[in-house]
């Protein structure tokens, strides 16, 4: 279904041809200026320096032309304003039938663009043995949502993961628990038998073990020197070492699975830098038989600097001078594994602004290496930090890192303090309720800023059932399902047929012209990885939308025809608020 701007340029066109214009210049927008008109053409501003001619003129004669053609039913009013700006105002008629097209096509209209296109989007990054902080929460919460939107339009989107499994933290956690149990018979040379399939340590104590060995290994060298070892001895195939990885590895993952799934973020994948590994030796042996890596200092480097660049970068290390891979070898690892697996038309990165020039130096050695096609778009979207009141990174209130569940909990416990005031459903209800709630405040709140900015999280405001928050949006659908089911109670049915009918009023039409962004807003977020766009228009939808509630006698309408095109427009409003939330990753109850 064209979208709502590409209908009024093609009823444009042939104005301006018919006036002797190439009709390029017939692209509409929509207007800044709405109390003056809907949409505007500013093709004649443009076509003035080419046919020289007035502005006004060619304005003049195009909208004349319009409204004599066989289009002049689509529009209520077409004017020429100086200094040449074509002004248009839709006939409601016209925009009832676009709605009712929109109704009743599968997702609104929306074409699917990514006519089965693969891309990786990666935005895990969660560190094993580790619980899920703050810091974890940006990452989820948009790429999930760009996978989601990527999804709805047709692309073949694959989420990955991407842990942190394969590091010094893993010989750090061998070696701590080779202190604390001894007697495990992975540490004892003479065993012969098979691994207990049980691990020996608990998600609990494996949070402990890591920090507690984290800390040692920054007092004790010879601490810190047996875990490189043991890290060495891992990444090289020892066996014991291997069997209390797959424990770690068993262990973190059901946990991070939990936490994950309580923000509603799923992966296709639950890959990481270990599943790399196999691929680095020929890595680094390709990258050095096509001249691209050379020692510099000890190490092995490629360069990855261009002529055009603005600044200096520095070049890529692809291995320490003491034989080390680092994670830009792992990342160049894990595309030509998803090169050879998956061969996607796009890649999408989804980490904090800091590992900008990491990306910079991956993306452009995985290209000059020709790993991925030159015309494959590698995108790093960088994102913000979430900063407390005080403008800093969020912390604990006793300056700590904040471990991600207890976030959730905190902001769950503050809706079900809200809810409970009102004291209308019992305690049970409320619990459940909050949680869905507590999650689109949460999401809503870190979605709805640009990605690449920094925000300030701020509970009482995200929690809020007014303003631009998660909670409003939910409010509004909420409201109407519940005019819908009042309606159902008066013995009628939303099935019962009736016509979407032209707006009657400026309130109604608002809320149609507000329903016909929705496909281009949706189109666009995903070509520009923004869900905050998103964000803007259903807050749009739902201001909007209370609008005409506040304005209109809906369930009072006395009109039998009228009432039912308001139950059908309320009902089309409901379902796009339903798709686009699904879309930034949450839900809304049934009642509020």
């Amino acid at each position: 279904m064209k979208k709502i701007l590409d209908c009024i340029a093609e009823a444009m066109k042939p104005a301006f041809t018919a006036c002797g214009y190439d009709d390029g210049y017939a692209r509409v927008t929509l207007s800044n200026r709405p109390d003056l008109c809907e949409y505007q053409c500013n093709g004649a501003m443009a076509a003035a320096k080419t046919y020289k001619k007035k502005p006004i003129d060619i304005a003049a004669e195009v909208t004349e032309r319009l409204l004599a053609g066989p289009q002049k039913d689509m529009f209520a009013q077409v004017t020429a304003v100086m200094p040449g700006f074509i002004n248009i105002r839709l006939a409601e008629a016209y925009l009832a039938s676009y709605l009712t097209d929109m109704e009743a096509n599968p997702k609104y209209g929306l074409e699917e663009t990514g006519k089965g296109e693969t891309v990786i989007v990666d935005y895990g990054g969660a560190n094993v043995a580790k619980p899920l902080h703050v810091g974890h929460l940006r990452s989820a919460i948009i790429g999930e949502s760009i996978k989601r939107l990527g999804r709805f339009l047709g692309y073949n989107m694959i989420g990955d993961v991407h842990l942190g499994d394969w590091g010094l933290q893993m010989g750090l956690i061998i070696e701590e628990l080779k202190d604390r149990k001894p007697d495990l018979p992975y540490f004892d040379q003479t065993f012969e038998g098979e691994y207990p399939p049980e691990a020996p340590f608990t998600i609990s104590e494996l949070e402990d073990i890591y920090p507690a060995a984290s800390a040692k290994s920054k007092e004790d060298e010879a601490f810190k020197a047996r875990a490189q070892e043991a890290t060495f001895r891992l990444q090289n195939g020892y066996e014991p070492y291997r069997a209390i990885w797959r424990h770690i590895m068993n262990v973190s993952l059901a946990d991070l699975k939990k936490n994950y799934g309580n923000l509603g973020v799923t992966f296709d994948l639950w890959k990481g830098e270990s599943d790399a590994q196999q691929y680095i030796p020929g890595l680094i042996e390709d990258l050095q038989k096509k001249g691209l890596a050379y020692e510099s200092q000890g190490a092995l480097v490629v360069d990855i600097a261009k002529d055009t660049d603005s600044k200096e970068l520095p070049p890529c290390i692809i291995r320490k001078s003491d034989g080390a891979a680092l994670y830009a070898t792992s990342d160049l690892g894990t595309l030509i594994e998803r090169e050879k697996e998956y061969s996607p038309s796009k890649y999408i990165y989804i980490t904090d602004k800091r590992q900008e020039l990491h990306f910079i130096q991956v993306f452009r050695t995985a290209k000059r290496a020709g790993y991925v096609k030159e015309d494959t778009p590698m995108i790093h979207l960088m994102f913000g930090t979430m900063n407390g009141k005080d403008g800093k990174p969020f912390k604990t209130r006793e300056g700590g890192v904040m471990r991600l569940e207890h976030l959730v909990a905190d902001i769950n416990e503050a809706v079900y303090g809200r809810i409970m005031e009102n004291r209308t459903v019992s305690p049970e209800e409320a619990r459940k309720t909050a949680g869905i709630i507590g999650l689109a405040a949460l999401k809503y709140g870190d979605l709805s800023n640009q990605a690449s900015k920094d925000y300030i999280f701020d509970m009482d405001r995200f929690i809020s059932f007014e303003g631009n928050t998660g909670p409003y949006i939910l409010y509004t659908i909420v409201r109407i399902k519940s005019i819908l089911a009042k309606y159902r109670e008066l013995g009628k049915e939303l099935s019962d047929g009736g016509k979407l009918l032209g707006a009657a009023g400026e309130a109604e039409k608002n809320l149609m012209l507000q329903l016909t962004k929705y496909n281009e807003v949706i189109e666009n977020s995903f070509a520009e990885t923004a869900p905050h766009k998103i964000c803007q228009f259903i807050y749009e939808l739902s201001d909007v939308f209370n609008k005409f509630y506040n304005s209109t006698m809906i369930l009072k309408e006395e009109d039998e025809a009228r009432q039912a095109s308001f139950i059908k427009l309320i009902t089309l409003t409901k379902g796009v608020l339903e798709t686009c939330i699904e879309l930034l990753g949450f839900e809304a109850p049934e009642r509020m």
